[in-house]
This record gives structure tokens, C-alpha cells and sequence, in this order.
């Protein structure tokens, strides 16, 4: 039974999902396969009904003229739309699937969820928690009140607050952003000025996808405020994402350390 307001399946799922008929050929979802780049495999479908799943795996060394319902795998794991996400991460998780075909109680098809989302899932409930606690702490240390919204952000209004970030590091965060898993940024708006609270990385990576708005959680102080972090921003000359310097990989302080254990 899931908990009164956890996150299910359903919150995260793919509605349109792509899929083949029993009556289709190797050939056919083969050249389907080849010309795609987000699928590796088609839930099979009667109808709505699910009777199975095929993969590239399933199709290697099967005749063209072969239809789909011999070589199928119709023994697979689904998920319920309501079914916690939690518990949908740990049979993907465990079972090593990319994808979960997602089926109501009649056994038709109404979603699909992947590896991927299950990902996001987990992002977007770490990240409300990092902007409760830096909530806490505007409000404790300047007696101000805050609010909070998510919305798009333009990343050329930000300013930022890191000096560095590292070469090796913005290679994973491309990787998320290409793949729709980024974090939501964190930002402070103080009086109409843009504070990059979190997300350097990310923002840094994005520019460089030519991506121009990112989704953040926004911080909105109820009046200006004197935040040490601005005064350090422009301190060390931090006037837009620009002036991030990116450092080489050898020089992160990670490495550093390892290497002086090693020697």
C-alpha cells in the first residue's frame, strides 16, 4: 500500500509510449531499432493489452520474415501506476531493465518508466531539501522572511558565487543535461539580483550546450539583504557565469589528496 502523498509511478512515467504489434517482423523493428536513438527495444502490444517485450538482444540471428511474437520475451517484469517509485527504482535497480513497461489492471498499457526517471525522481527529492536548510538559514542569521519558487531562470541574470569549478566534474554534468537528469539550480533572489547558490557545474556545462534557462528552486528574500556570499562574488570579480575559471582535472583537491596518500 503506498503512503497518503508519496511519489508513484505515475508521477514520473512516459504517457506516449512507442510500441510494436505480435504480428510485426525482425526485419521491421530491427530497422526501427537502428534509426532510433532513444530506443533499444518496444513494448508488444495487442491492442493496449501488453504481451510482451523485444529487444535488439532478442532479435539477433532471427530470419527478417520472422514475426515478433516468436522471438519476444513474454515473461517481464511491469509496474503499476501506483505502484511507489521507490519500489519501482529497486526492480529496475535489481533487475539491471532500462525500461518498465508501466500497465493498469485490465494488463493494458498506460506508461512507461525508465531507469532514467527513476533518477530524476530521486534528484528532485534530494534537492528540496538542501533549499529547506539554506531557507532556515537566511531567515536565522538576517531575520528575513523567505519564500520559495521553481521556475525557469535565464543563466546570463546570474551571478555567481564559486570561483572554480573542474574540468572532469563538467563532463558528468553535460552527460545529465543531455540526458534530462540535472539538478534544479539553487538561486537567491535578493532584491531582483540573481544569486547562484548551487549549480556551478551545471551552469558552466549548459553554456556550453548553448542551453540559455535553466530550472531552479528561487529563493525570494522579502527585503535586500547584505549577503556575505555577494560581497565575495564581487570580491573575486564574479559578474556572470563567464568568469568561472574552469580548472584541470589533476588540480582538484580530490586528487591532491590521493595523490599524497600514495605517496
Amino acid at each position: 500500500m503506498v503512503e497518503e502523498g508519496a511519489l508513484t509511478v505515475k508521477d514520473y512515467m512516459t504517457r506516449e509510449v512507442e510500441t510494436v504489434s505480435p504480428d510485426d517482423t525482425v526485419g521491421d523493428v530491427a530497422a526501427r531499432i537502428a534509426g532510433s536513438t532513444e530506443h533499444s527495444g518496444f513494448p508488444v502490444t495487442d491492442g493496449r493489452h501488453v504481451e510482451g517485450f523485444v529487444s535488439a538482444r532478442d532479435l539477433l540471428q532471427q530470419p527478417d520474415h520472422e514475426p515478433i511474437f516468436k522471438v519476444m520475451s513474454d515473461d517481464l517484469l511491469v509496474a503499476h501506476p501506483e505502484m511507489d517509485i521507490d519500489d519501482a527504482a529497486r526492480v529496475i535497480l535489481r533487475s539491471g531493465i532500462q525500461k518498465l513497461p508501466v500497465v493498469d489492471d485490465a494488463g493494458n498499457l498506460v506508461g512507461i518508466i525508465s531507469n532514467a526517471d527513476v533518477i530524476r525522481s530521486q534528484i528532485e527529492r534530494a534537492t528540496p531539501g538542501k533549499v529547506d536548510n539554506l531557507m532556515q538559514t537566511l531567515e536565522n542569521i538576517h531575520g528575513v522572511a523567505v519564500s520559495q519558487e521553481r521556475r525557469d531562470v535565464a543563466l546570463a541574470e546570474l551571478t555567481p558565487t564559486q570561483s572554480k569549478v573542474y574540468a572532469d566534474e563538467l563532463e558528468g554534468r553535460r552527460y545529465e543535461l543531455d540526458r534530462g537528469l540535472a539538478e534544479p539550480l539553487v538561486v537567491i533572489d535578493n532584491d531582483g539580483d540573481l544569486l547562484l547558490a548551487d549549480g556551478h557545474h551545471r551552469v558552466k556545462a549548459a553554456a556550453r550546450l548553448g542551453i540559455e534557462e535553466m530550472d531552479a528552486y528561487v529563493i525570494v528574500l522579502s527585503e535586500p539583504v547584505d549577503l556575505g556570499m555577494a560581497k565575495t562574488a564581487e570580491k573575486e570579480d564574479l559578474y556572470s557565469i563567464d568568469d568561472i575559471e574552469v580548472v584541470d582535472y589533476a588540480h582538484h583537491p580530490l586528487v591532491q589528496k590521493t595523490k599524497r596518500l600514495q605517496d
